[in-house]
């Protein structure tokens, strides 16, 4: 396993390369979702590569950029357990020079201004920004993205689009706990008796779930019902329940197409997010 720090070391092994590169960035402190991911590219792929980069420019005032987990050594050894044959590990001055400032920047329109949008601005324009910037040094054929983060996922795949990049992206099914938790690196910020409360995303999740195969075509009633579900946790907070078209993220009053169902709900002080698809 290569480790390279720089990006004109990433172009010069790239072009050594030969085959398909699958490639998967991540912000670090990996779970078996992010392990997953790398098999996919390892199995699709003569080459898989992986970031580690804590993006700064992300996260918003008072989120949590400095408290993010961190833990090279344990994330480097969990890849080599994968067999992953590069990682990326670039700083933030390597990303983002500051000699010269830094003023370029992609925006994707549309698709970035509700549900994660709406309640975070300016996120998805550093998460477009830093992943055009990576998918230009790593030059992938394949770009893997977990479900969980399914905003994200349309904002990257409209973007690849729109700007004609040569790369596919593959989206890989949300990895969960045994007790339904989407996994996360910002699990860890729960305590325990918040650990114990934070099911409560899928619980609800769930419920829409049931709801839909039990002929409920109903967006805002079945809304209402998760609502109902959720507010019976003390710890849990929503910030906002969505039902929406997966594909331009637009709100459905009538669910007569498949349906993106997302959340987003704070325990505790910790954000977490999660979503299904009706189809």
């Amino acid at each position: 396993m290569q480790v390279i720090k720089t990006i004109s070391e990433a172009r010069k092994i790239r072009q050594q390369l030969s085959g398909s590169v699958g490639f998967v960035p991540t912000m670090g402190f990996l779970h078996q979702g992010h392990l997953i991911l790398v098999r996919r590219a390892k199995e699709e792929n003569s080459t898989a590569v992986v970031s580690i980069f804590v993006n700064p420019t992300q996260f918003g005032r008072g989120e949590d950029f400095r408290q993010y987990p961190r833990d090279l050594d344990r994330d480097l050894e969990m890849l080599e357990g994968v067999k992953t044959d590069i990682v990326f590990v670039p700083s933030e001055e390597e990303m983002y020079p500051s000699a010269n400032g830094f003023n370029s920047w992609v925006d994707v329109e549309g698709v970035t201004e509700q549900l994660e949008g709406a309640s975070r601005p300016g996120h998805f324009r550093g998460v477009a920004t830093v992943c055009a910037k990576l998918f230009n040094i790593v030059q992938p054929t394949r770009a893997y993205f977990g479900e969980k983060d399914a905003q994200q996922v349309v904002v990257i795949t409209r973007m690849v689009a729109d700007l004609n990049m040569n790369l596919e992206i593959v989206v890989v099914p949300t990895v969960r706990e045994s007790d339904g938790l989407a996994m996360s690196s910002r699990n860890t910020y729960l305590s325990p008796r918040e650990r114990k409360a934070a099911p409560v995303l899928f619980q609800a999740l769930s419920l829409a779930g049931e709801l839909w195969r039990g002929g409920e075509r109903d967006a805002a009633k079945i809304r209402r019902k998760m609502t109902a579900l959720i507010q019976k946790e003390p710890l849990a907070r929503i910030d906002y329940i969505s039902i929406t078209a997966p594909d331009t993220l637009e709100e459905l009053r009538k669910i007569d197409r498949p349906a993106l169902v997302s959340l987003a709900v704070k325990i505790g002080t910790t954000r977490l997010i999660d979503n299904i698809t009706l189809k």
